[in-house]
């Protein structure tokens, strides 16, 4: 089982891969916070895994720094990763076709939530001379598909923003790194693409594995990676 020093940080803990990545954390024994928002949110969750050992649950609104030091602070001092979840799709048309507000709220969703609990991360994970931190990206980051501008372009900067990390505190000993899925093979994406070819998609518990990996002392050496999490897609 791969080594975990501290607790894990899950920020949107509550969605489909966030459950997934609490759950394969929880089983390699590492104590883990999930973030949420909503209360529907917090009840599911806790249906699903209130029962485990080591789980605690946090109310964070990531949008806001307050809500980024909320969150940092309820998983303690002993914080030694982060697996920033939080995030979202839109596309409505080509650039010039797609309302400015969507390019804004993919800014938001996708990067400032992911700068926000990464800069309340950061001062901890110094002082204690190690951790890790893992954003999600998206293949579109890499290869743009047309009326997805926003999308990808903001995952696109989640991914300078891991690199920017990876440099600039690889002294401290801490890493940063992302994983690229495309589709991941979650009921609502089933619902919303019914016509698709499911087979090519990725079920939430192998990225899951993935991300504990690169969350434990097994991947020290990996810091700036772009790990793609696509398979077939």
């Amino acid at each position: 089982m791969s080594e975990l020093e501290g607790t894990a940080l899950v920020t949107g803990g509550t969605g489909a891969l966030g459950e997934a990545v609490v759950r394969d954390l929880l089983d390699a024994g590492a104590k883990v916070t999930a973030t949420w928002i909503l209360e529907s949110e917090r009840q599911r969750i806790e249906e699903s895994l209130g029962g485990e050992d080591g789980l605690e649950l946090a109310q964070a609104d990531l949008l806001s720094e307050e809500g980024a030091r909320a969150a940092v602070e309820a998983a303690g001092a002993e914080l030694g990763a982060l697996v920033s979840l939080v995030g979202g799709y839109g596309g409505s048309g080509r650039l010039h076709e797609a309302p400015p507000e969507e390019f804004e709220r993919m800014m938001a969703l996708n990067l400032t939530t992911a700068l926000n609990v990464s800069r309340a991360t950061l001062p901890v994970m110094v002082e204690r001379g190690a951790g890790a931190i893992v954003c999600v990206g998206t293949k579109a980051a890499l290869e743009p598909f047309s009326g997805a501008a926003g999308y990808a372009v903001s995952k696109a900067a989640v991914l300078a923003l891991v690199r920017s990390i990876a440099v600039e505190y690889r002294d401290d000993g801490v890493r940063a790194n992302a994983v690229l899925p495309s589709v991941i093979d979650t009921p609502a994406n089933r619902e919303s693409m019914p016509d698709a070819d499911h087979e090519t998609w990725v079920p939430p518990a192998q990225i899951a594995r993935v991300i504990r990996f690169l969350c434990s002392a097994d991947s020290a050496p990996i810091s700036g990676a772009e790990i793609p999490v696509y398979g077939g897609a």
